[in-house]
């Protein structure tokens, strides 16, 4: 622990400690943050491809799924070189300004990733409660605004972060217990008072994940109370289908927020480099898994897949 009694100012550099209490074995934990890395790209690459390539596939649900894939390829590029640097170089100073840069990126492609989810819980929403209109209601020009919306809403909610963390005159210690600039891992080693910064963080959670998370499970709601009118149980399944992967995604992006904000409402805290672990969770295994569930539940990524699979061995 440090004291405000030696207190520092602002820093021109802060050094980033990586995985606190597991230094030496950052050489370890390199190896599958970079096949990680690796995975998503190829995948996520993948999946653009497809999509752009197929003229079929140029409606809404994988628009949205090309959408998903841009923002999970953004999210992956301003983390995992960043940690890699870490590791492999022990490059851990960084600038104060390039640390409230990426305060500010990598929050706002995970909000972005968010939103981008509630849009496709809309999609199916659509899809079961009104397919005969589906083509009229979600046009290009409705998708294009929804996407400015849901960059807009990440603008605006994050752009508060490196504003306020600019104003912090004095600090504990110029050490962040991370691999990449997180705004409350900065705000943490501040002294003075610092509740402001703790509701703002709150009020990102809140207008986020959880405005998301609440309509999504409104959407699904609605979804469900849809399908079980349906007399027949083929139907069913089928409906129930098309929803399949998006649910999948779904649990696993949100499950360590849920997990996380339930343990600290619980009062259970974990060891420092676990919760570090679990929060570099929040950024990289999403962007992996995402491109591999629509890959394997979508038929006709499956089938383009396979097929360049096919070509590959030839």
């Amino acid at each position: 622990m440090f004291s405000c009694n030696n207190s520092i100012p602002q820093p021109l550099t802060f050094v980033l400690a990586g995985i606190l209490g597991l230094e030496s074995f950052h050489g370890w934990f390199s190896v599958p943050f970079f096949l990680v890395f690796i995975i998503t790209v190829i995948g996520n690459t993948t999946i653009l491809c497809i999509i752009w390539v197929e003229k079929s596939l140029h409606e809404p649900m994988f628009l949205l799924l090309a959408m998903l894939s841009v923002v999970d390829l953004s999210l992956v590029s301003v983390t995992v070189p960043r940690m890699l640097a870490v590791f492999w170089m022990n490059a851990k100073e960084i600038s104060f300004n390039a640390c409230l840069t990426q305060m500010f990126f990598i929050p706002s492609f995970y909000v972005m990733e968010s939103g981008i989810l509630l849009t496709m819980a809309f999609d199916r929403f659509v899809a079961i409660w009104h397919p005969l209109r589906y083509t009229t209601i979600l046009t290009k020009n409705v998708l294009v605004k929804m996407a400015m919306a849901v960059l807009a809403r990440a603008v605006a909610v994050l752009t508060p972060a490196p504003i306020l963390a600019k104003r912090l005159e004095r600090f504990q210690t110029h050490i962040i217990a991370y691999s990449y600039c997180a705004y409350m891992a900065v705000v943490q080693i501040a002294c003075g008072d610092i509740s402001d910064h703790i509701i703002y963080g709150l009020m990102v959670i809140v207008a986020s994940v959880g405005f998301d998370l609440f309509f999504i499970s409104l959407s699904y709601g609605l979804i469900l109370h849809a399908v079980f009118q349906i007399p027949s149980w083929e139907a069913r399944g089928k409906a129930l289908s098309t929803c399949g992967s998006h649910l999948c995604v779904i649990a696993l992006f949100y499950s360590p927020v849920v997990f996380s904000v339930l343990a600290q409402i619980l009062g259970y805290r974990m060891a420092p480099h676990l919760q570090i672990i679990t929060d570099n969770l929040y950024f990289l295994v999403p962007p992996m898994i995402n491109p591999l569930i629509y890959g394997a539940r979508t038929k006709q990524m499956r089938e383009w897949v396979l097929w360049i699979l096919r070509c590959q061995r030839n």
